[in-house]
């Protein structure tokens, strides 16, 4: 599995390759499937470009996407869109077009909840574990770990993958027995990626994680990126 990670935190600073609106997150998504992604993450944003957990947000992104790719389609609830925990799980609770799943930082206060909440409404949950952070005990110690629907597994050194990088992957995975899908971001999306080949697990590839094309070369479609990305996890 190949996953494609639209647009993350970026903005339309990062260059016109980085999907942003309503209208340019499901051309994207669709070429970046038709290139062999399997699933589609992404950050609905508001029209100044902020990441926002308002169901007025999420709703018309989720709308345009499902109109345009037939394959499951998630979204953040990072802290960074919230971060009040209780305001944040009432912002989950009051959605009204659902994602297919979506990712939780358990190293944020409240995942545990917004994670319970999103389960409880049928939406499947990645376990975001990120390097570096108490996540991955907080994981292994979670009741909702057995339930959700796998473990992203995210190295968040910048710089080429190292000792970090062979050691996440164990960690979440062997808690809970349930899939991981092992990403890096910036200068390790690379080098983290061939390494999900060689052990064999699901990855993720998009302007979220890296801009760049591994000769270093300026990306100009998450497409071209999820062509490269199958090219060298496979």
């Amino acid at each position: 599995m190949v996953q494609v990670c639209l647009n993350g935190s970026r903005s339309a600073a990062d260059g016109p390759g980085v999907p942003m609106s309503p209208a340019e997150l499901p051309r994207s998504a669709a070429e970046a499937v038709a290139a062999g992604a399997t699933s589609v993450h992404v950050h609905p944003k508001t029209p100044c470009g902020h990441d926002r957990l308002s169901p007025r947000v999420p709703a018309p992104v989720l709308d345009a996407l499902r109109a345009r790719v037939r394959v499951p389609v998630g979204v953040t609830t990072g802290a960074w869109a919230e971060p009040d925990p209780a305001a944040r799980l009432a912002r989950v609770r009051s959605w009204t077009a659902l994602p297919d799943f979506a990712s939780v930082n358990w190293h944020e206060p409240g995942a545990e909840e917004v994670a319970a909440e999103l389960l409880a409404r049928g939406v499947g949950v990645e376990a975001g574990i990120w390097s570096g952070t108490e996540g991955a005990r907080r994981f292994a110690a979670s009741p909702l770990g057995p339930r959700v629907l796998r473990v992203l597994a995210e190295v968040t050194d910048p710089e080429p993958a190292g000792a970090a990088a062979w050691a996440l992957p164990a960690e979440p995975g062997e808690a809970h027995g349930r899939p991981v899908l092992l990403h890096g971001e910036e200068g390790g999306t690379w080098p983290v990626l061939r390494l999900a080949g060689r052990l064999g697990l699901a990855t993720r590839i998009g302007m979220e994680d890296t801009l760049l094309l591994p000769d270093g070369r300026r990306a100009v479609s998450n497409a071209r990126l999820v062509t490269e990305a199958l090219a060298r996890h496979g």
